[in-house]
């Protein structure tokens, strides 16, 4: 014991998702692009007296100030990771963030889902020519932003869950960052909007049918609400600690439960994007060291903070 320092014991509570830095740049990069594009539709609309180019203004700030969050969280998040105030770190910062952009989303949802119903009984007048041009170029916008955001490794494997009972590969949700997938879920739902706009506008224009744009408009609340219920669930759940990683657990079970050895308590729950963290009470008529139990769990993957407690127990099995 007193060969080592204290210092030797200690570790460190940095929780933070493997492409954090990276996600932080490209989301301050669409911060960038949706304000520029807010601010254009805004002074455009304004000198040329367009509620068309208004409107879509002032929807856009909306995922402007949603992104903002997400990259202030990813900043915030970066430079407190070593703060001591926080006791498993800052690795749920964007988890939050991801909440409260969804809360967000759900906000403009209803916005839109309310100017379309309004719409359909006291349609107004619509300059398609313009209409249509403003939307294309949002459009490109957009997908531009999406194309930044998207996080190559965990979308080509959100489908993916291996069973691997020695290494708990794990590609859902447990591994995702939500508050990047937030931040995709607005540019993805303005991208969307702005696709069924373009769709409803041409065909009132073309055929007269001026009431498929409204309709659209309450169709792409719908779906943008169900994004947001979805993207709410998930992250709420990683705050309140209630988003069990069923493979890892039974990787912690088959790994610790040998010979007499019985798990009394586990406790398996996020600290971050591809971080898990586990409290573990064994009880065994011949236990072990906890150094020998944590060995037993050291290749783990996204296992990053582990307690262990053994309790002598004669006839535990």
């Amino acid at each position: 014991m007193h060969a080592h320092k204290l210092s030797d014991w200690r570790h460190e509570h940095v929780f933070l998702g493997e492409a954090h830095d990276r996600n932080e740049r490209r989301t301050w990069a669409v911060v960038a692009l949706t304000a520029a594009m807010m601010v254009a539709e805004i002074v455009g609309g304004t000198i040329f007296g367009s509620m068309a180019l208004l409107a879509d203004g002032w929807h856009m700030s909306t995922h402007a100030g949603a992104l903002a969050i997400a990259a202030g969280a990813y900043r915030y998040a970066r430079r407190h990771a070593r703060d001591p105030r926080f006791a498993f770190g800052t690795g749920k910062l964007g988890d939050l963030a991801g909440f409260t952009s969804a809360i967000v989303l759900a906000m403009v949802s209803l916005g839109i889902g309310y100017e379309s119903v309004v719409r359909l009984f006291q349609p107004v007048t619509i300059h398609y020519g313009e209409a249509v041009a403003i939307a294309v170029v949002g459009l490109a916008v957009n997908l531009l932003s999406a194309r930044l955001l998207w996080d190559d490794h965990h979308h080509d494997h959100h489908h993916d869950r291996h069973d691997d009972h020695d290494h708990a590969h794990d590609h859902d949700h447990h591994h995702h960052d939500h508050n990047l997938r937030a931040a995709y879920w607005h540019v993805l739902a303005d991208a969307f909007t702005s696709v069924l706009a373009i769709v409803g506008l041409l065909a009132a224009w073309s055929y007269g049918w001026t009431w498929l744009d409204p309709v659209i408009g309450v169709v792409g609340a719908l779906v943008i609400a169900r994004w947001s219920w979805s993207l709410i669930r998930a992250s709420g759940a990683v705050l309140l600690d209630a988003a069990p990683n069923a493979a890892l657990e039974r990787t912690i079970r088959e790994r610790l439960e040998q010979d007499e050895d019985r798990i009394a308590d586990l406790h398996v729950w996020r600290l971050g994007p591809g971080h898990h963290g586990a409290i573990v009470s064994l009880v065994s008529d011949e236990p072990q060291t906890v150094e020998a139990y944590k060995a037993r769990l050291e290749d783990v993957l996204n296992l990053s903070h582990v307690t262990i407690e053994v309790h002598r127990c004669e006839g535990a099995h």
